[in-house]
């Protein structure tokens, strides 16, 4: 059986050899190691094959007693031998190819979770395009070079993405839909026909974030329709006393994050089944 184990060992010569000769004494087998180095330690990861009547109180004691702290240890399949720079490349082919798996795929790479699991949960948090918001979350704390990691992966996907992105909507071309209001509903008319809608509906209370239902005719995708309707709408709500707006969308939605670049808002992306949330501060927009 095969576990991702995590330890603090001592930043010092002969640390590592000296679990490296536990593990050997006790038959289990060191398959993969990465180092993290902090400032006066280390945090080093290990995906060991363990005896088959193993737990994870036998690894936690195997480690600790050869100078683990810290310990931590979860159950992985074979895809924990893959090569990480590889895991990174296809991560980022993936997030690209469906933008909205951003979440999921972040927490597969990291080995965390998109919603909180408890109170004490370290928190990673990514931003693409400085305006979009992507937070997952897991027990043992994520080293500095995990968060460098994210950070550049965020960086990367918003690079991308930024260049497919529909134009924004302050920049008008020829044959654009005109956008109608007729209360909290934004309409985007184009020869007399409906391309787009978006409407806003209050929020359960002053607390609550106002939910946003967005549609836009297939043949108008990519095209800037989606990111004038959300840019629209959200004024339509701030001026109706909203702080904040919730869309939500099927997970397999693609252009959603691509929108909220183009909005230029900023939002929290969050995944959950099957369905994905973005929640947009809007107190900074005139109404």
């Amino acid at each position: 059986m095969l576990w991702r184990v995590r330890a603090g060992l001592p930043d010092r010569p002969g640390a590592l050899a000296e679990l490296a000769a536990a593990c050997g004494r006790a038959g289990v087998n060191i398959q993969t190691v990465q180092v993290f180095p902090e400032e006066g330690s280390v945090t080093d990861e290990f995906v060991l094959q363990v005896p088959a009547d193993w737990t994870r109180d036998h690894l936690l004691d195997l480690v600790s007693s050869a100078g683990g702290a810290a310990v931590s240890a979860v159950p992985v399949t074979t895809a924990a031998l893959e090569d990480q720079p590889t895991r990174y490349v296809q991560a980022v082919r993936a997030i690209i190819a469906q933008p909205a798996t951003f979440p999921e795929v972040a927490a597969h790479l990291f080995d965390a979770d998109v919603a909180a699991s408890d109170a004490s949960a370290d928190v990673l948090e990514m931003t693409v395009g400085e305006s979009a918001t992507i937070q997952i979350r897991r027990t043992p704390p994520f080293t500095a070079t995990e968060r460098a990691r994210a950070a550049a992966l965020a960086e990367l996907v918003g690079e991308v993405l930024d260049a497919q992105a529909p134009p924004a909507p302050h920049q008008p071309g020829a044959g654009d839909p005109d956008y109608v209001r007729d209360g909290s509903v934004v309409s985007a008319i184009a020869g007399g026909k409906v391309a787009g809608r978006a409407e806003v509906s209050a929020g359960e209370s002053a607390d609550h974030p106002w939910p946003v239902d967005l549609w836009v005719d297939p043949a108008w995708h990519r095209r800037g329709v989606g990111t004038r309707l959300l840019a629209e709408v959200a004024r339509v709500a701030r001026s109706q006393g909203a702080e904040e707006i919730v869309l939500t969308a099927p997970s397999e939605t693609r252009a959603v994050l691509p929108m909220v670049l183009a909005a230029g808002m900023r939002g929290r992306i969050r995944m959950a089944g099957d369905s994905l949330t973005v929640r947009i501060a809007i107190t900074d927009l005139r109404g």
